[in-house]
């Protein structure tokens, strides 16, 4: 009598179900795996089912056993446990530069690594989340783009968009091309992931400075044949107080900005510049910090959320230019 030519698939399919359809609380007993099996048309005697198991034990599956009055079996330990991946969930939901299409076909790829049952609590989170979310379904080959720049220290050219509102057409928010569709050309050095968005951090060689990029908002990005300029720039270069300081990466002057603050807002303090700024004390009740940042809008708007509990002590300039701000906005209330 011929084999069936699918017992030769059979550990394979075996390694297959357990994976798939246990985990500690789905459990199966030799009679199911075996109903399982025959589904994929796979017939088993129970010592052989036995005899398997054991291999894929010795293999690193981590095959379990229940202690009742039927012995079932159940894959316990993962490489990733099920607390593990509702982080990674969440942190793809909470990325803006993922787009919705591509959270969807990660998630999917995450429920893989556990049971069948685990993973539609995995399917659950997946509409718990409302969040606004990037419409460029090419930033995964952005960022492995200018990661391969990096490594290989070239340039990189790309056309930078917007958003810009137009009436009388058929859409009134529509991309374009900054500079009328001129290529961009820089050295990258570094990605940084702030305030939910993904930015390039570059050297702009015509500017002489550093500067960062929205990924999402890079198109066409080609890698050129011209070594990274900046070098010198960057050896010590600080990411983290950079993006500390930028305000969710808008920029404008960087100035050592001092600051009065009301001591219940040091943990709002800490939260936006680390623990390792020095304050000192101004009265009884406020500190005095001093912190690099830059003048932008998103600062200022940063400062007047928090009230009467901040002030910005100096520069001049920041001083003149937040009041302006205030007066500003406080004109189209008293009209």
């Amino acid at each position: 009598m011929a084999r069936n030519p699918m017992q030769k698939q059979k550990l394979l399919y075996l390694h297959k179900i357990m994976l798939e359809k246990t985990d500690e609380n789905h459990a199966l007993t030799i009679n199911e795996i075996k109903k399982e099996l025959e589904a994929y048309g796979i017939s088993a005697e129970r010592k052989s089912l036995y005899d398997d198991l054991k291999i894929l034990e010795v293999f690193g599956l981590d095959i379990c056993r229940t202690k009742s009055s039927t012995v079932k079996y159940y894959v316990g330990n993962r490489e990733f446990e099920i607390a593990e991946l509702k982080l990674l969930v969440d942190a793809i939901q909470s990325s803006k530069f993922i787009t919705h299409k591509k959270s969807l076909s990660l998630i999917k790829k995450l429920e893989g690594l556990v049971s069948e049952n685990e993973g539609k609590q995995l399917q659950r989170q997946v509409y718990v989340s409302n969040r606004v979310k990037t419409v460029n379904e090419k930033i995964y080959y952005n960022v492995d783009t200018i990661h391969n720049a990096i490594s290989e220290d070239r340039q990189i050219s790309f056309k930078y968009c917007m958003w810009q509102v137009r009436f009388g057409s058929d859409r009134k928010i529509i991309k374009t091309e900054r500079r009328n569709g001129a290529s961009y050309k820089v050295s990258p050095w570094a990605l940084c992931w702030d305030d939910e968005n993904y930015y390039l951090i570059a050297y702009d060689k015509d500017a002489e400075m550093i500067k960062h990029y929205r990924v999402d908002k890079m198109e066409s990005i080609e890698i050129e044949a011209y070594k990274r300029d900046g070098k010198e720039k960057f050896e010590k270069f600080d990411i983290a107080r950079y993006s500390k300081g930028v305000f969710s990466m808008f920029g404008g002057e960087e100035a050592l900005v001092k600051l009065s603050v009301d001591n219940s807002l040091i943990g709002v303090i800490v939260d936006r510049f680390g623990s390792d700024i020095y304050i000192t004390k101004e009265t009884d009740n406020t500190f005095n910090v001093s912190v690099k940042v830059m003048l932008s809008p998103q600062f200022y708007a940063w400062v007047f959320g928090l009230g009467d509990k901040i002030k910005i002590i100096s520069p001049v300039k920041a001083v003149e230019e937040f009041s302006s701000r205030i007066q500003s906005a406080a004109m189209l209330y008293l009209k």
